[in-house]
């Protein structure tokens, strides 16, 4: 196994277990790998991320934990009532899964209609470039996230509406 340069590999998080979860050689993940890999991190590791979270009004709180050529990873706290506007990820395809709490999703792809669902600890899911969401905490209680997007740092675009996606 080679060891990554500083110019290949940027970790936030400087945690054994990154590294052997996020490739740095890897170019592009598909939505599937990215899910198994927030999955990993919420079910796998959730000891070592619980620590790290923060609950910040009014904005939610984030922290990216990892950055490689092919894939960035992100851990976000949602307090109660908090949530994104409709938004994609820029044609990345992306991840994410419950480290604690429950959120519920909005998506919609082009031409389709919008789906909601709740997702509980341990549940994550993995989707295409061509999807927006809405992500929002509707429980009373706190909840944490861990996402991830290949390729990495595309801008988000925002939409009025996820029936402005077409």
């Amino acid at each position: 196994m080679s060891v990554a340069t500083s110019a290949e590999l940027d970790f936030d998080l400087a945690a054994p277990f990154l590294y052997d979860l996020v490739q740095p050689d890897r170019p592009l993940w598909s939505p599937t790998q990215l899910r198994d890999l927030t999955r990993a991190l919420a079910l796998e590791h959730a000891g070592q991320l619980r620590p790290l979270l923060r609950y910040t009004e009014p904005q939610r709180w984030w922290t990216r934990l990892a950055l490689t050529r092919g894939v960035e990873v992100w851990l976000l706290s949602w307090l109660p009532g908090q949530g994104t506007k409709p938004h994609d990820h820029g044609g990345a395809a992306g991840s994410f899964t419950v480290l604690t709490g429950e959120v519920v999703e909005e998506h919609r792809y082009p031409g389709a209609p919008v789906g909601t669902r709740s997702l509980r600890v341990g549940e994550g899911l993995g989707f295409g470039g061509d999807r927006a969401h809405i992500v929002r905490n509707g429980s009373p209680r706190p909840a944490a996230t861990v996402h991830a997007y290949s390729p990495p740092l595309l801008p988000t675009r925002e939409y009025a509406s996820l029936e402005e996606v077409v």
